[in-house]
C-alpha cells in the first residue's frame, strides 16, 4: 500500500523522473519530505543499481542519503521508486546560474573539498561514480554539497568481458575511458577537474561549439597532444590543483586522498588567498604601529581592494596584522566589517560482440 504522496516534479531524464514526496505517516525511517526518483520497468535497472551502491556505501556527509524503495502502479504503468534526501538548493549547475554564470574561487574551493571527500569515501569503499558533473552534485543548507546520481556507478575492477563500454557524459570523460573503455577511480578525478573548470568559468573544460561533431570531441579527449582548459581566472594554486586532475596517465593522476592534502582545498581556503595577497605586497613594509592611531604613512590609496567574496580574507588579515590603517580604524569605531553533450542520461551501454 502506497503511504506517501507524489508532489511537484524536480527534474527528469531519459530513464527517470524526480519528484518531491511527502510522507504523512512518518515511520521514523523516512523524513516528512524526500525526493523520489521513479522509472518504468525499462529503466529500473539504473535505479536498482543506484539503490544497491548507496546501500553498500553507507553513511557519509558528502553522499546523498538513501531512505528506501518501493514499487507502485500509476497511470496504468508499474513504477520503481527510490527515496533520497531532498536538496532545497538544487544542483551546482543551478548555483552557477544564481551567481551570474560562474562561482567565486572561495566557493569553488569549498565545494571542491566536499566533492573530493565524497569521492574518497566512494573509492575507498570499492566503487567508481562514473558520472561526476555539476548536475549530479546537490546543494543543501549552509552551502553544503553532496554527490548524487549513482545510476552509472560500478564496482572498482569490474569488467564486462572485454566488451566495449560507454559510461557517463562525453564532456567529462577521461582519456582512458575514451581510448580503452577503462572506468576506474582516476576517471572520477578527471571529471572532477572538468567540473572545477565549469564552476570557475561557467564554460566547459573543452571548447566545443553547439552542433559540433561528438566524435571529434572524443578524438580530442583521447589525443596525447591536447588537454582541457586551465582557466586564467583561477589562482596559481588552483591551476596546480587542476593540473593534478588532468594528468593523462591515470596511474600518475592524483587520487582523492592526495588531493585532500593539496593547498587548494586543505583547511580554510582563505589562508591560501591571504598568502597570495601577502606575496603581492611591496618588499618594504613599515613597522607596526604602537597604538591604533599611530599611522605614520596614512594614505587612502594604500588600502587594498578585496573582491566582494573575500570578507573572511580581510578578517584573517586583521588577525595576522595585515589590515590597512583604514580597515583597522573601521573595525575599531563601528560594528561593520569589510565585505547537448553535457547530459549523460541519454547515453546507454554500447557493446560489441
Amino acid at each position: 500500500m502506497k503511504n506517501w504522496v507524489r508532489g511537484k516534479m524536480l527534474g527528469s531524464g531519459t530513464f527517470a523522473t524526480v519528484n518531491l514526496a511527502t510522507h504523512p505517516q512518518n515511520s521514523g525511517i523516512f523524513p516528512s519530505l524526500t525526493a523520489v526518483k521513479t522509472s518504468d520497468t525499462y529503466g529500473s535497472h539504473f535505479l536498482i543499481n543506484e539503490k544497491q551502491i548507496l546501500e553498500s556505501l553507507g553513511s557519509s556527509p558528502h553522499i546523498i542519503k538513501y531512505f528506501g524503495h518501493d514499487q507502485t502502479f500509476e497511470n496504468g504503468e508499474e513504477c520503481y521508486n527510490i527515496f533520497l534526501e531532498y536538496a532545497a538548493g538544487g544542483t551546482l549547475s543551478d548555483q552557477l546560474k544564481n551567481h551570474g554564470g560562474k562561482l567565486p574561487e572561495n566557493l569553488v574551493r569549498r565545494y571542491t573539498r566536499s566533492v573530493v571527500q565524497g569521492l574518497k569515501h566512494v573509492h575507498e569503499n570499492g566503487f567508481v561514480h562514473c558520472d561526476v558533473k555539476l548536475q549530479n552534485i546537490l546543494v543543501f543548507e549552509n552551502d553544503e554539497v553532496k554527490i548524487s546520481d549513482f545510476g552509472l556507478a560500478k564496482e572498482k575492477g569490474l569488467k564486462h568481458g572485454g566488451k566495449l563500454e560507454c559510461r557517463g557524459t562525453p564532456l567529462y570523460m577521461s582519456p582512458e575511458a575514451v581510448n580503452e573503455s577503462v572506468y576506474e577511480s582516476p576517471a572520477d578525478i578527471w571529471a572532477l577537474g572538468c567540473a572545477i573548470v565549469e564552476m570557475a568559468t561557467g564554460k566547459h573544460a573543452w571548447n566545443v561549439s553547439s552542433g559540433s561533431n561528438m566524435w571529434s570531441l572524443l578524438i580530442r579527449i583521447g589525443a596525447e597532444d591536447e588537454s582541457p582548459l586551465i582557466p586564467d581566472e583561477l589562482s596559481q594554486v588552483g591551476k596546480d590543483f587542476l593540473e593534478k586532475c588532468f594528468i593523462k596517465d591515470p596511474s600518475k593522476r592524483w587520487t582523492a586522498e592526495m588531493l585532500l592534502k593539496h593547498e587548494f582545498i586543505s583547511g580554510d581556503e582563505t589562508v591560501s588567498l591571504v598568502k597570495e595577497l601577502i606575496n603581492e605586497l611591496p618588499l618594504s613594509i613599515s613597522p607596526s604601529p604602537r597604538t591604533h592611531f599611530d599611522f605614520p604613512h596614512w594614505a587612502s590609496s594604500s588600502v587594498t581592494t578585496l573582491p566582494p567574496d573575500a570578507k573572511e580574507v580581510c578578517e584573517l588579515k586583521f588577525e595576522q596584522g595585515f589590515c590597512s590603517p583604514g580597515e583597522s580604524l573601521q573595525r575599531l569605531v563601528t560594528n561593520e566589517r569589510p565585505l547537448d553533450w553535457s547530459e549523460s542520461d541519454a547515453w546507454c551501454f554500447v557493446r560489441s560482440n
